[in-house]
């Protein structure tokens, strides 16, 4: 598997946009609702909305063999906004190595923990990681209730 970790560009947005759709429509399926996976990620993928998000955020890609993958975003309070693999890629370690990756980048930025708002898919991916839950949640999305996680972590120290 030639999996290689790059950081995130503007040119990414459409495929930053594309992995997020369908990790939700399709890799949260056992968690969530029909309804609850259009609330969050809608019908299609808004690629204008992804354009300007993708502007405004840094992260890194995973390639596999050239083409994206996965996607984490990380910003310097080593708060993770996105964190997101294809559902055909999933547990192949891409996930653990583009949080590395974006853990070195947060601690570069002057982080000293990390944090996330993880789905219910996500929990036990970062659990594994050595994270911890602080508070369920429930937030709205289009009129329809999500419940996450608010999570932290350590930074780790083998960099």
């Amino acid at each position: 598997m030639d999996v290689r970790i790059r950081p995130l560009v503007r040119d990414d947005s459409a495929a930053v946009g594309r992995i997020f759709f369908l990790a939700v429509h399709e890799g949260t399926r056992t968690a969530y609702t029909a309804a609850e996976r259009l609330a969050w990620a809608g019908e299609t993928i808004d690629l204008a909305s992804w354009a300007t998000r993708v502007a405004q955020l840094q992260g890194r890609v995973a390639e596999l063999n050239g083409e994206p993958v996965g996607v984490m975003t990380i910003d310097a309070r080593g708060y993770i906004d996105l964190a997101f693999v294809l559902p055909s890629c999933a547990g192949r370690g891409i996930g653990a190595r583009l949080l590395r990756a974006c853990a070195a980048r947060a601690a570069d930025l002057g982080a000293t923990a990390l944090s996330a708002h993880a789905s219910l898919v996500a929990r036990p991916f970062f659990e594994a990681q050595g994270w911890h839950v602080e508070a369920q949640e429930i937030v709205e999305r289009r009129g329809v209730p999500l419940r996450r996680f608010r999570m932290t972590g350590p930074l780790p120290t083998d960099r």
